[in-house]
């Protein structure tokens, strides 16, 4: 069985009822069977309160993987990262988290995968941006032009009642 989901109290709570009702005279299997849980949880319970006392039942968060970066690098990486790619080599100013793995492992020697990149970017807010593809030969002059004159005249001729056309 998984672990329940809830707070820390609420969990020892449930060690402690579990082991109230053990110290009650049930089986192992009955005090499973009433709290939800495994007999096996209930015994690895006891023997904790055995070795521990009732500071034993105390719910322990699960340490987590120390950062690579500290916090120092991290705003010493933002700093870099704003003062734009092409500042670092780059063509564009387009950051691909490969690219910042780059950096990374260039300023810090600290290597990050890509994929790691993109979580650590969300962890300092920034969010991944798609750039906006435009064709070479665009005019935006000629675009404006059409939106002022021309789109107007159609699209007042649509709600006129004429049929629209549509394509498969």
């Amino acid at each position: 069985m998984p672990r329940l989901k809830g707070s820390g109290d609420l969990l020892e709570d449930r060690r402690r009822r579990a082991l109230a009702l053990w110290d009650t005279g049930l089986s192992l299997n009955e005090v499973g069977r009433r709290i939800g849980c495994a007999p096996s949880s209930v015994m690895r319970w006891l023997r904790a309160r055995r070795r521990g006392g009732p500071d034993a039942l105390r719910v322990r968060c699960s340490p987590r993987r120390p950062l690579k970066l500290g916090r120092s690098q991290r705003r010493h990486l933002l700093r870099l990262l704003l003062k734009g790619a092409p500042a670092h080599g780059y063509r564009t100013q387009l950051w691909t988290t490969a690219r910042i793995a780059e950096v990374i492992e260039r300023e810090f020697g600290v290597h990050y995968h890509c994929d790691h990149v993109g979580r650590l970017m969300h962890s300092l807010n920034w969010s991944p941006q798609k750039p906006e593809t435009r064709a070479v030969e665009r005019d935006d002059e000629a675009i404006e032009r059409w939106k002022r004159k021309d789109w107007p005249r159609i699209k007042k001729r649509s709600a006129a009642g004429h049929p629209s056309s549509f394509c498969r």
